[in-house]
């Protein structure tokens, strides 16, 4: 999760708190990123592979050490038929569960299948060290409204870990009550699975405009930015699929949500208008799109649009838009100013 300051909306609505935007150009900018993370929705980290590669070449005897004999002759019987691939598969075994996952996890690492990259199995995920470094960043650092937004059917659990926070582990937020494995995993999902798109982010808002230009965000409190209270004015509030009641009186409410193809096209016309004079690397750009589009394809996503002004001399345009199950969000913002 990068962490960005938009210097236009007001700084609470952002996950923030780093500082200035860089003055480096964008290609520098990209030169100093983390190792990578998970990128698409498996139950094993690249970096816990080995725990799958240990169940599938470790002999009996070997799986015998670490786990109870009939255990053992299970897996060994389930990997005759089909090389394990997914934690899921593992589960599947009759007599695994949490228990005799810790086990293999054990044992993979004793017999040097992982080592500090892996953190380990929690909760059903295999997480690796980055991802868990991101999972406990984002915990730490988002709204109480993004939170329930990317936790839609654990309230009580988003609830828990804003009270308790902040969190140095990931093994803490996976015992705070009212997380589970599938929401360890939205955790995980919303904390590295954008993370191209939100390098295409961080170089954008890294561009020189001063005067007019445009600026996105992956994370921001959709709740604060539709108040109103804090511009000196805000116009044609239109939003879909969020709870009337939530919005100031007047907002004009759209029937339907939004689709992938909307969501892209305003994204798109975001980045090429900050890119006007091609000062991105094509490649930053195209990663970022495409990985835009693995995020949204099929999905449907509540949002809003506005405009507002914190003085007669400049104008704001925003757009908002949350994918209504996984609460991946992205943010754009055309501005000018006299």
């Amino acid at each position: 999760m990068r962490c960005l300051a938009l210097p236009f909306l007001a700084m609470s609505f952002f996950v923030v708190g780093c500082g200035g935007i860089d003055s480096q150009e964008p290609s520098e900018l990209l030169g100093t990123q983390e190792a990578p993370l998970t990128e698409t929705d498996v139950d094993v980290a690249p970096e816990c592979q080995g725990i799958i590669d240990f169940l599938n070449v470790a002999s009996f005897q070997t799986l015998d050490q670490y786990l109870p004999s009939d255990v053992a002759s299970n897996l060994v019987g389930y990997r005759a038929l089909s090389p394990f691939a997914t934690l899921a598969d593992v589960s599947s075994v009759p007599l695994v569960g949490s228990a005799r996952l810790e086990q293999i996890e054990g044992g993979a690492r004793s017999e040097g299948y992982i080592g500090a990259s892996c953190v380990g199995i929690i909760d059903e995920l295999a997480v690796s060290a980055d991802d868990a470094s991101r999972m406990v960043s984002l915990v730490n650092s988002v709204s109480s409204t993004e939170l329930h937004d990317i936790l839609p059917y654990a309230w009580n659990g988003a609830v828990n870990l804003l009270n308790l926070r902040p969190f140095t582990t990931v093994e803490s937020i996976a015992a705070t009550a009212g997380i589970g494995s599938v929401s360890l995993r939205n955790l995980r999902n919303a904390a590295t699975l954008s993370d191209p798109l939100e390098d295409l982010i961080a170089a954008v808002n890294a561009l020189p405009q001063p005067d007019f230009g445009a600026i996105m965000a992956r994370h921001f409190d959709r709740y604060e930015l539709t108040t109103g209270s804090q511009y000196y004015s805000m116009q044609g509030l239109e939003c879909f699929g969020i709870d009337p009641d939530s919005l100031p009186y007047g907002t004009s409410i759209r029937s339907n949500l939004a689709d992938a193809a909307e969501v892209r096209a305003e994204v798109e016309a975001t980045v090429d208008y900050a890119n006007r004079y091609d000062q991105l690397p094509p490649s930053v750009v195209a990663q970022g799109l495409a990985n835009l589009d693995a995020r949204i394809t099929g999905r449907s996503f509540k949002g809003c649009y506005f405009s507002y002004a914190h003085d007669p001399w400049s104008g704001n345009n925003v757009a908002f838009f949350v994918d209504t199950v996984s609460g991946f969000s992205v943010l754009t913002e055309s501005y000018w100013s006299e």
